[in-house]
């Protein structure tokens, strides 16, 4: 079986790509080739600084941190899952990727004595734009509550194709006002814990922003985490919207 490194380079160009990492990250390929990721958790930082078996990494480690040339990762905020301190170095040690991060990342890139790479470190907040490539980014609200302020989620364009991930979030109908209507996919939480939408809440997003397809993540990785697919999987039949489930290392065409 091909090495999810593998499966991505040979992902077919002059197509989208996305490919599900585990956890809430995920990769974007263009049809021209570039590559961007979102919070990326590789290795199994959590359960070592917790030392907690609730947080024991339950998915298998698919990737290393320089194993693929991103053109850019974002971290949507700073909690370990989502900005994992044994791989962000690792992903700029290139000097080519540029890590976009929420702006209460930057503690945690001091921790990590990261300033050597600052040339390709921006912090951003909702309302920021970026431009890599092919990939048009636009850092836009959510609420994932006190532990982390000044998260964000990522609407990204790519090939005409339209890209919202929520980041970690409750519902908040209010602050999806001025997404676009026509997403090709919706991606967010179902684990309903931490601040997070549960399996009926992001059903009940999908059905108020009518994507093509909408795909579930933040579950499975820790027993802490909780999160029922199947319950997501019902909401979603219930509400007649269409939903993609993907296995972990499993990368679709978005047409």
């Amino acid at each position: 079986m091909l090495r999810l490194s593998e499966r991505v380079l040979t992902a077919p160009l002059g197509k989208t790509h996305l490919f599900s990492v585990g956890q809430a990250g995920f990769i974007i390929k263009s049809a021209a080739g570039e590559l961007l990721a979102i919070d990326l958790y590789l290795s199994d930082y959590v359960e070592r600084v917790e030392k907690d078996q609730g947080f024991k990494r339950l998915l298998p480690k698919l990737l290393e941190p320089d194993e693929l040339e991103f053109d850019a990762v974002i971290c949507t905020h700073p909690h370990t899952d989502h900005f994992d301190p044994d791989s962000a170095p690792g992903f700029v040690s290139n000097k080519k990727t540029r890590l976009f991060c929420s702006v209460d990342c930057e503690k945690l890139v001091k921790q990590m004595a990261m300033e050597y790479y600052n040339s390709q470190i921006t912090y951003v907040e909702p309302g920021n734009h970026a431009d890599i490539g092919s990939f048009s980014i636009d850092f836009v609200d959510c609420d994932h509550g006190e532990g982390a302020p000044d998260a964000v989620g990522v609407l990204v364009t790519v090939d005409g194709k339209k890209i919202y991930e929520t980041g970690d979030t409750c519902l908040r109908l209010d602050r999806v006002i001025s997404l676009p209507r026509d997403l090709d996919v919706l991606i967010g939480p179902i684990n309903g814990a931490y601040g997070n939408m549960n399996e009926e809440e992001l059903a009940t997003l999908a059905e108020v922003l009518r994507p093509k397809v909408t795909i579930p993540c933040h579950y499975g990785m820790f027993a802490m985490h909780h999160g029922d697919v199947g319950k997501f999987y019902e909401a979603m039949v219930e509400k007649k919207q269409n939903c993609l489930l993907l296995q972990q290392g499993e990368g679709v065409q978005i047409s």
